[in-house]
């Protein structure tokens, strides 16, 4: 039986952090990391916006038929809808390229602690421990 190795899982075109042992908790090398894959998303996002801006200039062309103008009236809202999602992510980015900056990247805004780099390759943007997000949650759906 042959063993196959899993092929690693890109994060926006980046091999997930790999610590060396005794490493210290969002040293250089680990924000160095971590700012690299919000640059990345972040150009991402940003080339999409601009496609979205390109497409739609191509798209507001004379339609005379109605039916042909409700659906592209229709699709192009959905895409405003998707670039704006993508706004606020943006600026979600940039809030944790400045803690990366400020040294307080990593850590949960909330109690201080780890968020740990398990939770922080999957969401990058993430300023809350998994324990603190959790009880955000859970008082969300108590209010909603």
């Amino acid at each position: 039986m042959t063993s196959r190795k899993k092929p690693e899982r890109l994060i926006h075109g980046i091999k997930p952090y790999k610590p060396k042992r005794g490493e210290e908790y969002m040293g250089e090398p680990q924000l160095a990391h971590f700012e690299a894959i919000l640059k990345a998303w972040m150009f991402e996002l940003t080339d999409e916006t601009s496609r979205t801006v390109h497409h739609i200039q191509d798209e507001t062309a004379n339609h005379p038929d109605p039916a042909d103008r409700a659906s592209l009236e229709t699709d192009m809202t959905l895409e405003l809808r998707g670039r704006d999602r993508d706004r606020k992510l943006i600026k979600k980015i940039e809030d944790a390229i400045t803690l990366i900056r400020t040294g307080d990247f990593g850590y949960c805004e909330n109690c201080g602690e780890e968020i740990g780099l398990r939770r922080l390759e999957a969401r990058p943007t993430a300023s809350l421990c998994i324990d603190c997000k959790t009880v955000a949650e859970i008082r969300e759906k108590q209010l909603s």
